[in-house]
């Protein structure tokens, strides 16, 4: 069997259908949780980090909670030397949640295009109302619309999506519980705009990726499918019916989780400035809840610069990084 995305999305998050479609992390607790427990920021590299601060404040209703620079021992930890210095910015959502999105300024490049490299290529944020907020992003805001709204499932799920770049090229994707909360996949998003709880990774061989993840972090729960995918193959100049391998990872926290969306080769690894980050979706920070445990080749040795809590640098498979912050949630 054949699903569009959008049903792929309908049945794993809604868990609709057979137990083998419920989508893992999100519809039932984990036996074996996997080191890995939650997204804890999402950083964008952005040319212009007022702009982005403007654009979540002004129209997310996210509140800084931090405006400093990037120390030169943080700099070094994301194996980014030149980034030393730069400002950036941490944003909190509606909720008051710990969960944020970080802007770092990076580098303009020029001819950047989101959803044409492999890397960390969207990130996702559970709303409340999906349609109340594209009413409100359409007419006048620094997004720029390129998908829904949609009930997924072809119309028949009570999930419901839409998609945006933002003022850095950052691609967002927003989704939302029409139906009852309380029997639903998605974590409750407690305001108008919640946090980020799926980050979408791209690269050549999804099956290769996933199984470097397990590897990492352990086993955890996840599957992968052939689907068609159109806002990406839009984006990409493919026909719309192209088929992409898509997977998912649950962390071991519900209503958090890693999608897998397999690349052509034609496109390559993110583009960067000679030691800052990409551009865009540029790097995703995990909490683990043991960092040793963590098989990875680091860029340095643990820092500290999280309120003491041990965090260090990698990059994976498609050349994305990952940011590991230690933080022990289980009992």
């Amino acid at each position: 069997m054949t699903l569009s995305r959008k049903q792929f999305l309908s049945l794993t998050l809604a868990g609709a259908g057979a137990a083998a479609l419920v989508r893992p992390g999100f519809a039932a607790a984990q036996d074996n949780p996997p080191n890995i427990s939650r997204i804890k920021y999402v950083t964008i590299g952005a040319p212009d980090v007022a702009a982005v601060e403007a654009a979540y404040t002004g129209w997310l209703g996210h509140t800084v909670v931090e405006r400093s620079t990037v120390s030169e021992t943080m700099a070094l930890s994301w194996g980014t030397p030149n980034q030393a210095g730069r400002p950036f910015v941490l944003m909190q959502p509606m909720t008051g949640e710990d969960v944020m999105v970080r802007a770092v300024e990076t580098e303009a490049l020029d001819g950047f295009m989101p959803k044409r490299n492999i890397g960390w290529t969207a990130f996702e944020i559970i709303v409340n109302d999906v349609d109340d907020l594209h009413a409100r992003l359409i007419d006048g805001s620094p997004f720029e619309h390129i998908g829904g709204p949609a009930n997924l499932g072809g119309g028949t799920s009570s999930i419901r999506a839409s998609q945006y770049v933002g003022p850095a090229g950052e691609v967002l994707y927003f989704n939302c519980e029409t139906g009852d909360r309380s029997q639903s996949g998605l974590p409750d998003p407690g305001e108008d705009v919640g946090r980020a709880n799926i980050v979408i990774l791209a690269s050549h061989d999804v099956a290769e990726t996933m199984q470097v993840y397990r590897d990492l972090f352990g086993k955890g729960q996840g599957f992968a499918r052939p689907q068609p995918i159109g806002v990406v193959a839009k984006m990409q100049g493919l026909p719309a019916d192209h088929t992409y391998v898509l997977g998912f990872n649950g962390l071991a926290e519900r209503g958090n989780a890693i999608e897998y969306d397999q690349y052509l080769e034609q496109f390559g690894e993110q583009p960067r400035a000679m030691g800052m980050l990409p551009q865009g979706c540029a790097l995703v920070t995990f909490n683990v809840e043991d960092l040793d445990a963590v098989p990875a080749d680091f860029f340095g040795a643990p820092i500290t610069e999280y309120g003491g809590r041990r965090s260090a640098t990698f990059a994976g498979p498609a050349g994305e990084l990952i940011e590991l912050i230690e933080e022990k949630r289980r009992s």
